[in-house]
């Protein structure tokens, strides 16, 4: 079963736009864990505009599930990492002033970084993923930082999709192919939805996770966060 890690930075955007603590982000991370949940993921940026870092230490205590913390390695965020130890750190090249993760590490280019990082967060016992796009070089390249994982942009996927889902899939299921020869754990994240969930989850290979953010929260608008949960977990089954 590909295991489904919930994005609640949406709900900090909720929060924050009145102040105060309304929707209570904690209430929604220990909702989502309730209602079926995996992980809980959470991308704190430096200006702290969606999950603020008291959010990320709060959570760690309220949650048994798995804690996945996305983010460009900052000293400042390795800081909040060392403080916590979630389960995961995925490592995404975002400068601060971008509104969302929009592209893939160029992995050579920072691979001395990269390396050092994920040696950093290894000591740590925790799991490294890499935020890169489905091509070869850099896949290649990431096996060499000796990370554990690495996270596909999906985002091409998902604009390809309703256009020609067979084109929009094949550069994903080489590139999980490539990844599980060099001995890579395979997430995915961006843009995925109840619409292009299942096709992805059964023809990428090996795939470990997904993680989901802005269409889950804005489907729970609809249906309610417990039957979205139920709703997203059942486009990730890849059997009758």
């Amino acid at each position: 079963m590909i295991k489904l890690s919930v994005n609640i930075n949406k709900i900090a955007v909720i929060r924050n736009s009145r102040g105060g603590n309304v929707p209570d982000v904690i209430k929604a991370a220990i909702s989502c864990e309730r209602f079926g949940a995996d992980g809980i993921t959470v991308h704190p940026r430096p200006d702290e505009r969606h999950i603020k870092y008291d959010d990320v230490r709060n959570i760690k205590k309220a949650i048994t599930v798995e804690f996945n913390i996305e983010g460009y390695p900052s000293d400042k965020f390795l800081k909040l990492i060392q403080e916590v130890i979630p389960t995961q750190v995925t490592l995404v090249p975002d400068p601060p002033n971008v509104i969302t993760s929009n592209a893939g590490w160029k992995v050579k280019e920072n691979f001395e970084f990269l390396t050092k990082t994920i040696k950093f967060l290894q000591s740590l016992n925790i799991r490294t993923s890499i935020f890169v796009e489905p091509n070869e070089e850099d896949i290649i390249w990431a096996a060499k930082t000796g990370t554990n994982r690495i996270e596909l942009f999906t985002g091409p996927y998902a604009e390809m999709y309703p256009i020609d889902k067979e084109k929009a899939i094949a550069p994903y299921i080489k590139a999980a192919e490539i990844a599980k020869s060099l001995g890579l754990e395979i997430n995915a994240g961006h843009d995925l939805n109840l619409e292009n969930l299942n096709y992805l989850a059964k023809n990428i290979p090996y795939l470990s996770e997904v993680s989901i953010g802005h269409a889950l929260i804005s489907d729970a608008l609809y249906y309610g966060l417990k039957e979205t949960i139920k709703l997203y977990k059942e486009q990730l089954l890849t059997t009758p």
